[in-house]
């Protein structure tokens, strides 16, 4: 009996330890699999977008200098033009007879000049032989100087008529494009109204303008010791992302800073200029400047590693002991649609899962680390079969 027993003893034993064999290892066969990556320093470039306006270097508004009505237009809206090109003509008749008439006016001031010069001369050689007193020789020259002074009136007057019949022939002050005309022929214009007749913009080159806002410019004043000039020299350049989601070909310069913030905005007043060798921007345009902000010890890591709860990030790293921990980052507001470059909450060396983040992933459970590469062969291989 005794014999007996020990041997029941000795087997039921034995089934206990192969229970807990099979047990444990049925536990570590159901640890999950889950691709990990290891943090390391990367070099970011990213770009921060502005909401731009695009206006010409040179927006001139063509106006008269004088009244009448419009004879005649000479160019059409979009037209290319030139420094001195005639675009509007005005009715000149009665500024061509202004002309006439000033002309008429010289005339007859420099023959009163003559005369008056003729008697001068007399009444000097007069007085000279005592015939006539000083005050009617005084007389004379007077008269003489009075004639001359209206010879000069005469041909000022002129000189205006004929500046103002030039004005019936308006044309551009420089190189640029025709812009809106809404006034046609037979239209009264006078230089009193608030409208233009058009505008001349010069397309050359293309200033555009946004704003800045004040975290942005302080973090570069800080770069530049708070110099202005420092802070223009240390800008890159810049690219315009046009209204069709384009990159416009040239690059732009940045070129001028406000040096005061607008209180109703936070932000300060940038200019950028362009080179338009094709004409391909237009003035009243708009589009988004690109300002690339690089770094060469960056944290990125994919944005699939993430998720988010509450416009808060977090993401799961990976203890030395295979455990899934939650940890909250931040990141930075500008991405590139497949990546988060994050300011704070994991440090260079982190393990992160980038898998299955937001779906199968829990804080606190156990895992199995594998490479990328790893986990997209064995997706590979589950296709397969």
């Amino acid at each position: 009996m005794i014999i007996l027993s020990q041997r029941l003893i000795v087997i039921m034993l034995g089934t206990t330890l192969f229970a807990c064999g099979n047990k444990q290892a049925g536990h570590q066969a159901g640890v999950p699999e889950y691709a990990v990556i290891t943090i390391e320093p990367s070099v970011s470039k990213l770009n921060n977008s502005y909401p731009a306006t695009i206006k010409g270097c040179q927006d001139v508004e063509i106006r008269p200098n004088v009244s009448g009505f419009i004879t005649k237009l000479c160019v059409d809206e979009g037209s290319v033009v030139k420094k001195g090109q005639t675009l509007f003509v005005i009715d000149p008749v009665q500024y061509e007879e202004a002309v006439n008439v000033a002309r008429a006016a010289v005339k007859v001031a420099e023959a009163g000049v003559a005369t008056a010069a003729l008697t001068a001369e007399n009444k000097k050689m007069l007085a000279q032989k005592n015939i006539i007193s000083q005050y009617e020789l005084q007389t004379a020259e007077n008269t003489l100087a009075q004639q001359k002074a209206n010879l000069a009136q005469a041909e000022a007057q002129l000189i205006n008529a004929e500046k103002n019949l030039s004005y019936t022939q308006v044309s551009s002050p420089a190189d640029g494009v025709i812009g809106k005309i809404p006034y046609r022929v037979g239209s009264l214009v006078s230089p009193s109204m608030t409208t233009p007749l058009t505008t001349v913009s010069d397309n050359s080159k293309m200033f555009v303008y946004f704003s800045m806002n004040e975290k942005d410019l302080l973090k570069l004043t800080r770069q530049s010791n708070g110099a202005t000039q420092g802070v223009l020299n240390q800008m890159p350049a810049v690219e315009l992302q046009l209204v069709d989601g384009s990159i416009y070909s040239e690059k732009g310069k940045i070129e001028t800073l406000s040096g005061v913030i607008d209180q109703t905005t936070g932000s300060a007043s940038v200019r950028a200029t362009f080179p338009n060798p094709n004409g391909i921007l237009r003035s009243g345009g708009s589009g988004v400047i690109l300002l690339p902000e690089e770094s060469d010890n960056a944290i990125i890591i994919p944005q699939k590693a993430t998720s988010e709860i509450q416009d808060k990030k977090f993401a799961f790293i990976v203890t030395d002991s295979a455990v899934v921990k939650t940890r909250e980052i931040t990141i930075l507001p500008i991405n590139d649609g497949k990546n988060y470059v994050v300011t704070s909450g994991l440090n260079i060396g982190d393990r992160i899962v980038v898998e299955g983040v937001g779906t199968s992933v829990r804080d606190g459970m156990s895992i199995k680390p594998i490479t990328p590469a790893e986990s997209a062969a064995k997706r590979q291989q589950a296709i397969a079969r």
